[in-house]
């Protein structure tokens, strides 16, 4: 059990990220958890603890990823800062937290080639004498992937209104139900027409599975066995790699950082700045083997 000040001072925390900060329900769950966890580790004196008993508390994070503590960490700064604002404590001990040091993981991506094969193997699918509504389905959902961007879950939670076709935008509803306006090529409205026209009638999704949307997980699915018909190791691609793909070639082609980051729907533009970074590793590997010096070099030895 939790002696009443914590549990009452964590509620009014999050009703406050809630109102004022606009948290995204999967965030306040998340807090909640974390914050429960190191009341309960403190005996129920989180609100009242020292820089000591934070030190305490890292200790029994010792075992987990660096991403774990990074979050929980976070968490309790968030909590100290929101108790020192509204004159709960006099101080913010935060400042003990650990700051564990990682380095941000590249996102995976596709080559030209590799998103050239997966559209080959699509058509393909599409030119036989019976295309199976399946394959005129998933040619729809990896235009829409790739060729906008969406997230999984945006991709198989369009509504079937969502995407017109004399229309070449869409409004989509994103994390923490933020709206945004993503473009659809020419080929994704296309492909969607080809899928509207085969599509099982009475569901108002746009990809229909039962009596909801198809799920996340099937997708998957689908797009791991697509890549493996074309050679593509399925542990290197997911929906979201796509997603990385459209972000990656839109950069590479000259896309400006601030136009990408609405078109992804990042809140924070330093999100969006881990594309710069595959770009750099992208420039580097061009001049180490295309440079004329590398030529020369070469003769040398």
């Amino acid at each position: 059990m939790y002696p009443s000040d914590d549990l009452r001072l964590i509620a009014r925390f999050l009703e406050m990220m809630s109102a004022e900060a606009g948290a995204a329900r999967n965030s306040l769950l998340a807090y909640q958890s974390d914050l429960r966890a190191a009341s309960s580790i403190l005996g129920g004196q989180l609100h009242a603890a020292a820089p000591a008993d934070l030190q305490r508390l890292s200790g029994h994070w010792a075992n987990l990823a660096a991403t774990s503590v990074s979050r929980k960490a976070s968490a309790l700064r968030r909590f100290f800062a929101f108790l020192a604002d509204e004159g709960h404590r006099g101080d913010d001990p935060s400042h003990a937290l650990p700051r564990p040091s990682r380095g941000r993981p590249l996102p995976r991506t596709l080559s030209h080639h590799d998103v050239a094969a997966l559209f080959n193997e699509l058509e393909r699918r599409k030119q036989v004498a019976n295309p199976r509504s399946a394959d005129i389905r998933l040619h729809a959902l990896v235009e829409l992937l790739y060729g906008s961007g969406l997230r999984a879950t945006e991709a198989v939670s369009l509504d079937v209104r969502a995407i017109g076709p004399d229309r070449p935008f869409a409004i989509l509803k994103g994390k923490g139900d933020k709206e945004r306006l993503v473009p659809v090529s020419d080929r994704a409205r296309s492909a969607v027409g080809a899928w509207l026209q085969v599509r099982p009638q009475g569901s108002s999704w746009l990809f229909p599975s039962g009596r909801t949307h198809l799920s996340r997980v099937r997708l998957f699915q689908m797009i791991k066995e697509l890549a493996g018909q074309v050679g593509i190791p399925p542990e290197r691609i997911s929906p979201h790699v796509l997603r990385h793909a459209f972000a990656t070639h839109l950069l590479e082609g000259g896309a400006d950082l601030r136009a990408l980051q609405l078109l992804l729907g990042h809140a924070d533009i330093a999100t969006t700045e881990i594309y710069t970074h595959v770009d750099s590793r992208r420039l580097v590997e061009l001049v180490n083997s295309r440079h004329p010096l590398v030529d020369v070099r070469r003769r040398r030895s």
